[in-house]
This record gives structure tokens, sequence and C-alpha cells, in this order.
């Protein structure tokens, strides 16, 4: 690892935080983490797979979940990560080879496959899959796109047979421009205007409503897939005001796909947060706002409501130009995209067709299954159940009688 670079003399982590830090992820070198999810676990058991495998064909346990950046510009009071690691407004740090982190990542991440080795459920076929990762999820914490080998870093993961999908907030519309190939990248959308975004994200730049219009711009320019990521708020942006806003945002991006996704309440515990229960959307209203989203931009005829999952909370809008033949297609054909990554010519010239997939029925938003794989074997804790039960409606009754909903209607006719 490249020690007292030009770009600092000190790591990113003190030994203090670092001894934070590592109760929550496995650390890599001085700057970078991985660290299993909850989804990779379930799908190794067949018990479902994330929202990610729902939209764009990515086997969740073959997903290696990393940053080569812990540090990030923005202190968001909806971090599921609990801000627990370092703000700045630019690297200046020691830097790490980038052929290490590669290596140290996938290194660690195996060692976390074996530690489910034995787990009730879990099927030898899928850890021996799972110790072979296939897809890299850059959006464990921190923002990716400061680490200043990134370039670098996505042609070892590439060169591995390694998909990339890169999470960005919008502050370095630089680093966004110059930019290697990706599978997929994405604009954090976390607010439609400035003053919304600085009580949501809390951005240590001073400029940061410039920086994000500047990125908003520049991710038109990628010729690869690119999604602008809402996480939606009640109370905060999800308002109606709030949908011309966004129409300009979208208006000038032109992202092939737009994720609508609930707010994650991980802040319980946090007393310092501005947020409450109150404002997790329901998934209906959820879905309402998706639906006005796509009817104002352009009147319905620009984005269409491509795929859901319900469990995360994830709506999917896909641009139209991903309806081929009256289907929807946002999967991805990772052994095309493999293969024109590998060749630096074609890669310049990738554009989403050339990789494309059709979205299975059960991903799409009139399927009962509500984007959970029926493959996969839906699996309920009690807590869960209880939770469930609790807010459930009651059964109807007629004359003191429980009666079944057909029942129900039948009365409710006769009376009319």
């Amino acid at each position: 690892m490249q020690k007292g670079s030009a770009t600092g003399c000190r790591p990113m982590l003190s030994e203090k935080r670092r001894e934070a830090l590592g109760t929550m992820y496995s650390l890599v070198g001085t700057h970078s983490a991985v660290k299993l999810c909850r989804w990779q676990k379930s799908m190794m058991r067949g018990r479902g797979g994330c929202y990610k495998w729902t939209m764009y064909g990515i086997k969740s346990h073959r997903c290696m979940e990393a940053t080569p950046s812990m540090a990030c510009a923005n202190n968001c009071v909806f971090c599921w990560r609990l801000n627990s690691n370092p703000t700045a407004a630019e690297w200046k740090w020691m830097v790490d080879e980038p052929k290490e982190v590669v290596e140290g990542m996938i290194s660690s991440h195996q060692a976390l496959i074996n530690g489910v080795r034995g787990m009730p459920g879990v099927t030898d076929e899928a850890l021996e899959e799972a110790l072979t990762p296939r897809h890299c999820a850059l959006s464990l914490v921190g923002e990716p796109i400061m680490y200043p080998y990134v370039n670098e870093f996505l042609r070892l993961l590439h060169a591995k047979s390694m998909s990339s999908f890169l999470v960005n907030n919008g502050q370095f519309p630089d680093a966004i421009r110059k930019l290697a190939p990706v599978t997929q990248l994405y604009l954090s959308v976390d607010a439609p205007n400035k003053k919304t975004m600085k009580i949501l994200d809390r951005p240590v730049l001073p400029d940061y409503w410039e920086r994000f219009n500047e990125s908003v711009n520049s991710m038109r320019e990628k010729k690869h897939r690119t999604v602008f990521r809402l996480t939606m708020i009640d109370g905060f942006n999800m308002e109606p005001e709030n949908l011309p806003e966004y129409k300009e945002l979208f208006d000038r991006g032109q992202p092939h796909f737009i994720e609508i996704k609930r707010l994650t309440p991980a802040f319980s515990g946090n007393h310092n947060t501005i947020l409450r229960i109150k404002n997790v959307p329901s998934w209906e209203k959820m879905k309402a706002f998706a639906q006005q989203l796509c009817n104002m931009i352009d009147k319905g005829r620009q984005y269409t409501v491509a795929s859901i999952h319900e469990h995360s909370g994830c709506i999917l809008l896909a641009h139209q130009r991903f309806v081929c033949n009256g289907r929807v297609h946002s999967w991805i054909d990772y052994d095309k995209f493999d293969t024109i990554i590998q060749d630096p010519e074609r890669a310049a010239d990738m554009v989403p067709e050339d990789y494309l997939l059709p979205t299975p029925t059960w991903a799409l938003p009139d399927s009962p299954a509500e984007g959970f794989d029926p493959a996969q074997k839906r699996y309920i804790s009690n807590k869960r159940r209880k939770h469930m039960e609790s807010t459930a409606a009651p059964p109807p009754k007629h004359n003191g009688r429980c009666i079944t909903t057909d029942e129900a209607t039948a009365v409710q006719s006769a009376q009319l």
C-alpha cells in the first residue's frame, strides 16, 4: 500500500475510530471496508433477494457490498450508518493502492462468507457461489467517488468479471465527468431544492447545491446506465409542491432509471435526529407518489413504473427506451457487460441497449408477488408476524359473527 502519498501522510481513520468502526464493518487498509448485508444471507438460505435482484438481476448472495472511501462530504440525517464515518470536503489522507484495496475487499468478503457456513438453511452450492462475488455494490458507506484512484479500482473489479454499481451524492461533479464506465451509476437525489437538501444532507461544502446541479448535468453526459435514487421522507421531500422540482431535475439529468426508496427507520437510539417513525411513508403513499412523478414528467410519456420490491419499499421507474416490444427490460446481461467492458474501445461507446434483459413477470408492478421471487421461500419472523397481525384490519362481522369477504360483499349488496 502507498504510504504517505502526496495526497496526505496520515491515515483516514484514527485508532479510536478504527476500533469503533471495526465493530460495524470489516475494514480494509486505511480507508476501505466491506460488510455482509442481510439479503446476502437471506438468498443463501433461499429466503429471497434484495430489490437489486428483483429490478436488475443481481444475485444477492454473489454481491459484495463495499466502499473504497469511508469518508463522505455529507452528514445525512437519514444515513442508516448513523454518521459514524468521517466527513470531509476533499481527500487529505494517505492513499492505498487500488490492487491491494480490491484484493483486500475480496479476501475480507470471503472471510465473512465463511462465517455463515453452518447457518441453518445455507446450501453448499450457494455458499460456494458466494465465495466468488460477481457484483460489487459501492454503496456501503462514505463517498466511493472520492477515492483518488477510483478508475483504476473499477478496472480491477471489472477484470475479475465483477459488475459495478456506484452511488455518489453529487458533491464531486468533476469526478463524475472523469469516471470510467461502470455497470450502473447512481446519483442520490435526497432533496429537490436547496433548503431541504441542507436540512436532510447537512453537507460540509458551502456550494453544495451548485455542485449537485452540476452533477445532474454531468450524469446526462454518461452513455452507460444511470439512476437517480430518491430516499422518500414523509413531511420533507414528497409533498405535492416537490413534484415540479423533481421534474426539472429529471428533465435536465435524463436518468435511465429512477429509484424511489422508502426511508429506512435506522435512526432508533439516535436522540439527536429530526426524524421519527411518522416520517416513514406508507407503501400506498409510495406507490401513489411514484405514479404522480411519472405523470408529471412529459405527461407520463417518458417514464413508466417498471418494477417494485414491497419488502424494501422500493419502486423503479424506467425510461421508455427500456420498454421493448411492450415489455420492460430493466435486467442486465452481466455476461455481455463483462465482454464489452474488457474491450476499452467497445466500453467507451457502450450504451444500455448493449446489455439488456427483460424484467421477469414476477418483478413487474402488477404482479401479486410484489417483487418477491416465487422461486424463493418467504420467511416471516415471529416479531414481524405479530406486527402484521396487530396492524391488519379486523375481519368483517354480521350479526356478531365473523364472515368472509365474499359474504360481507353480499351483505352490503343486499342492504343497498
